[in-house]
């Protein structure tokens, strides 16, 4: 599929503010792309496809979570984290994308992991501060994010924790494993 299929796509498939911000997030990803030269043509396609699970109906999402054998902590946390997985297996099943990168960058985008690659981070920051983006801290979080993506993860990630327990949600426990990863790499000197 070329880009203005999956454009295309993407846009049938939510809401124009959700597709928007799709554009906001491909926007920013491309430029933390091009600061730190990595593959812009993997980059664009994670944020493209990044949330185009995000408005399926809930029941269909769990019948692909069940059926793919996806994390089974996935159904007792928000279900706001499972267009995430789920849009990595429609990014496979749909669009024929074959790059492991891009799909694991798609499925640990709402959580993130102890493990994230450059894209991972990348599409997790650019989804955290793209154009439309307004909270508290988002513009720290942008100066970050080009200054160091580590840096940038740990500080969107202490925010994000910090909003959850403030209203009182479960936090998925991948979140603070990618928490506790940036911080020791805080501690020991490395960010």
């Amino acid at each position: 599929m070329n880009r203005e299929e999956i454009l295309e796509a993407v846009k049938e498939a939510m809401p124009e503010k959700r597709f928007i911000h799709t554009l906001g997030v491909e926007k920013t990803a491309l430029e933390l792309a091009d600061h730190y030269k990595i593959d812009r043509n993997k980059v664009s396609l994670a944020a493209l496809l990044h949330d185009y699970a995000k408005y399926m109906d809930k029941e269909a999402m769990m019948a692909v979570m069940v059926e793919q054998k996806m994390d089974p902590k996935l159904f007792t946390y928000n279900q706001e984290l499972w267009h995430a997985p789920v849009g990595a297996f429609f990014a496979k099943t749909k669009f024929d994308v074959d790059d492991e990168d891009v799909l694991q960058a798609i499925s640990c985008h709402t959580t993130g992991n102890a493990a994230m690659t450059t894209l991972d981070k990348i599409l997790y920051l650019a989804d955290y501060t793209e154009p439309n983006r307004s909270f508290p801290g988002v513009y720290k979080a942008r100066r970050l994010s080009f200054d160091s993506l580590d840096k940038a993860m740990l500080f969107a990630l202490a925010n994000t924790i910090t909003f959850l327990i403030t209203k009182r949600q479960p936090i998925f426990p991948d979140t603070f494993d990618a928490y506790n990863y940036f911080a020791r790499l805080q501690i020991e000197g490395e960010v």
